[in-house]
């Protein structure tokens, strides 16, 4: 019995599965979605899931005390925020010794992490570096093996997966990974278990579980790419089958091979080192520093919120007439179209412009002209059972003959060199002043052929691969009518009914995908938009639509759009279908959206070093696009930096504010959802998206060397599933700096328009929404539709919450603002 009970103290299937609990879940490249990096932390609160990360990971999970207060003495937190803070958590009593604390206090930072402590013994009792003696070895066999096209020699691949291959390597290769013949000889005969490799390389199993965590923290980032591939095997293109217990396994081998020829046999498990470390999630003691930090980083957060609310309460616009709407527009919720929808509406004041997740309820694969894979083009976690195709006369793909396998070769390699070589070195220095489109873009509107045609209506039996090919009628119907019920859109049609979707061009840059669509899995919305308006527009899905109570007028067309967020450029979809009249009327609107792009172009280059803001729009604007085809530009555009709110609401609720394209904006009218059944939808989908984008940025700021990418200037690109810094490195998650330098880690507020209560009971219906919000990773507050008073989500209840100070002037009036030189904008404040 007590043998037994002993051998069941290591839980291998356990121990694996906390391992990826807590391993980085970034995917390869081609699907980089935001999400939140401390995911494994969501069921604790989000201040002990900063303190439990930073203990066991050491990983730093907010600013420093004196980034905090030079924030303070910068005027950027405000005293009597922070005082309303001190004053909501610690007490009337116990303020004023608080506030000393925070101010002046210094505390002892340096703390040792628990993950590692116990394999820093090699070091200490045998002065050796097992991680540079194995990295090495380790990280080329994961990056041939994993590799989508960027070797030449394929690695040999066995079906059965990674450490099958690696076996046939050793018995059909001349030369070996392993040092010593000894255990090259044991690998290849012994089908050992990871609980029998760890007793030798650590003999006390009550410490199997914390040697494991170690080893694959010591190279987190290919340990979660290898966990990420495990669970999902269609995340690469050219598939491969490996799994954590493999990597493990032949990690442990060579590790056991560095000792044996190091050390031959003398040498000792680590476990008879008496290692005295405490257990990896042993609870923690309070400390004094932690709840400090927190105090600032809430001071931090509310110094921002309190001006955004302030300026909410005293948003006076009146709601637009319902007669009287030019056009309406589309757009995904991202706030980088924020600024862009601001601007439309400036310069046709009756034009209506709508925001919703940029898949436009439309979850497909798509298959490109001439294209072999399939490509998601929906959320993530979304799995479609349904296939667009594009069809269309096949073009010819444009080449760059630099870019070829055939340098890789000795004879035509050194060839090319002597002859293409010189040319391209002359066609980079002139890059340097002029530069210009190519094939090494990666343009969002090469993702569909403007002029090709889409598969969207279903043909009985039309099957491929598994997938329906297009959309029945009821289908279609469906998905048009959750978007115009979410997003409110039921009535009062204008003439033109624009559904435009986002990406962004960058060159250079392996985190391409981050830069387009999350909604639709890191992919321009161009499809999205254009099958959505083709549905809106079918004959018979208007004949069901009115059958359910929206009625869409004959003379309403709906036209499907694309916007380069990067190039500030926007195209449309089948303009040759409008009728005469609606094609006077889009003539026009193009003017205005060409308008709007040159002003948009014109706030975001304040953020620019390179640029002279007081150029004109258009001037700035032609200077925006060349920066994006510039391959010296590591920042063509700033992505997500600054977001930090996501509204879900009337337009009117924060129409004409000037919200520093920092807010997520999802259209919402209470008034038609008495119950919360669409806000439910919106808020399951809003507040892992929005969250989950804000998390990430926020962790890539605070920690970017460990939580982060570091500098995209060094990266090297391994096998077009990662990058690292150098051939040997452990690959990188989370965001370059470029992408974070100018970004506040502040998280989400969310701010919904609706009765309290209403969002109370409505946010408990799903408890992996409910998470969110009770554990604090998204801050939540509410406007009552009527009376205007802001109500403060705190610890399971709604409270009324007062903005302090004076109130805030609101930005409204934006001519003066385009007149004068843009650079003395705030960049991180509502409120001027």
């Amino acid at each position: 019995m007590n043998t037994t009970a002993v051998r069941q103290i290591f839980d291998e299937h356990k121990v694996l599965h906390d391992l990826k609990h807590y391993l980085p879940a970034q995917a390869p490249l081609k699907d980089f979605v935001h999400h939140n990096t401390f995911h494994a932390y969501q069921e604790l609160k989000f201040q002990d899931a900063l303190r439990q990360a930073s203990e066991v990971f050491g990983y730093k999970s907010s600013l420093s005390l004196d980034e905090y207060r030079k924030l303070y003495s910068e005027g950027k937190i405000d005293s009597v925020v922070l005082r309303n803070v001190l004053l909501a958590r610690k007490g009337n009593d116990s303020k004023k010794a608080w506030f000393k604390n925070v101010l002046e206090k210094q505390y002892d930072s340096q703390r040792t992490q628990r993950v590692g402590a116990l394999r820093s013994l090699w070091k200490q009792k045998y002065q050796l570096d097992m991680d540079s003696m194995v990295h090495p070895t380790l990280f080329r066999l994961l990056c041939s093996y994993l590799d989508q096209g960027i070797s030449i020699w394929k690695f040999p691949i066995n079906e059965n997966g990674f450490l099958a291959s690696i076996i046939d390597m050793e018995k059909n290769s001349y030369v070996s990974i392993f040092k010593t013949k000894s255990t090259r000889k044991l690998f290849l005969e012994d089908s050992l278990l990871i609980e029998d490799l760890l007793a030798k390389l650590v003999g006390d199993e009550s410490l199997y579980e914390r040697y494991l965590f170690d080893q694959q923290f010591a190279h987190q980032g290919w340990s979660g790419i290898v966990s990420s591939i495990e669970n999902d095997s269609n995340s690469l293109l050219d598939k491969r089958s490996i799994s954590l217990h493999e990597l493990i396994v032949l990690e442990c081998w060579l590790e056991l091979d560095v000792l044996e020829q190091k050390f031959d046999d003398n040498w000792q498990p680590l476990g008879t080192h008496g290692f005295s470390g405490v257990s990896l999630f042993e609870p923690f003691k309070k400390c004094e520093e932690y709840e400090v930090l927190a105090l600032w980083q809430e001071a931090f957060e509310w110094t921002f919120y309190d001006q955004v609310l302030k300026g909410i309460q005293s948003n006076k616009t009146a709601p637009k007439a319902k007669s009287a709407v030019s056009f309406q527009a589309m757009f995904c919720i991202d706030d980088r179209e924020c600024s862009y929808r601001r601007y439309l509406e400036q310069i046709d004041n009756s034009c209506e412009t709508i925001g919703t997740p940029g898949f436009f309820g439309v979850e497909f694969f798509y298959q490109p002209i001439n294209g072999q894979h399939l490509t998601k083009v929906c959320p993530a976690p979304v799995t479609p059972k349904y296939l667009i195709k594009e069809v269309g006369e096949i073009k010819r793909q444009e080449k760059d003959v630099h870019f070829s396998k055939h340098s890789h070769s000795f004879y035509s390699g050194w060839l090319i060199s002597q002859t293409l070589g010189f040319w391209s070195a002359i066609r980079l220095f002139f890059n340097i002043f002029k530069p210009s489109m190519s094939p090494a873009v990666s343009h969002s509107f090469q993702h569909m052929d403007k002029f090709s045609s889409l598969t969207i209506e279903h043909i009985p039996g039309n099957m491929e691969k598994g997938l329906q090919v297009g959309f029945t009628i009821a289908e279609m119907t469906d998905r048009v009518e959750g978007v115009l019920r979410s997003t409110c859109l039921i009535e009062n049609f204008a003439p033109i009914v624009y559904s435009i979707g986002h990406g962004a061009s960058t060159i250079n840059n392996p985190h391409y995908a981050a830069y387009d669509c999350g909604a639709c899995c890191g992919r321009a919305g161009s499809v999205n938009a254009r099958v959505f308006a083709a549905m809106a527009n079918h004959p018979q899905v208007r004949t069901n639509l009115a059958v359910r109570g929206i009625i869409i007028p004959d003379a309403t067309q709906f036209v499907g759009g694309l916007r380069d967020t990067t190039r500030d450029e926007v195209v449309f979809f089948d303009e040759d279908k409008l009728n005469d009249e609606n094609t006077l009327l889009h003539q026009e609107n193009l003017q205005k959206f060409y308008k709007a792009s040159d002003l948009n172009a014109k706030e975001r280059s304040r953020r620019f070093e390179s640029i002279d803001t007081s150029k004109s729009p258009a001037r700035i604007h032609d200077q925006v696009i060349i920066r994006s085809v510039s391959l010296f530009e590591p920042r063509p555009e700033l992505n997500h930096a600054t977001n930090s709110l996501c509204i879900v609401g009337r337009r009117e609720l924060s129409r004409g504010l000037f919200l520093d394209r920092r807010s997520f904006m999802n259209s919402y009218n209470y008034a038609l959802d008495p119950q919360g059944e669409y806000l439910l939808r919106i808020l399951n989908a809003a507040a892992p998206v929005c969250g989950g984008i804000n998390l990430e940025y926020y962790f890539s700021r605070v920690d970017n060397q460990k939580l982060g990418a570091g500098s995209k200037l060094p990266h090297n690109v391994m096998g077009l599933v990662g990058v690292a810094n150098g051939i040997d490195g452990d690959l990188r998650p989370g965001l370059p700096s470029q992408m974070i330098e100018v970004h506040d880690p502040i998280r989400l507020l969310m701010i919904i328009e609706h009765f309290p209560e209403v969002v109370l009971e409505t946010i408990k219906r799903n408890p992996a929404t409910y998470e969110w919000f009770i554990n604090e990773w998204v801050v939540l507050s509410v406007v009552h539709p009527l009376s205007r008073h802001v109500y403060r989500y705190d610890n399971g209840g709604f409270y009324l919450y007062q903005p302090s100070g004076e109130t805030t002037k609101v930005v409204t009036d934006f001519d003066a603002l385009i007149e004068k030189n843009l650079e003395n904008l705030p960049i991180s404040l509502l409120a001027v």
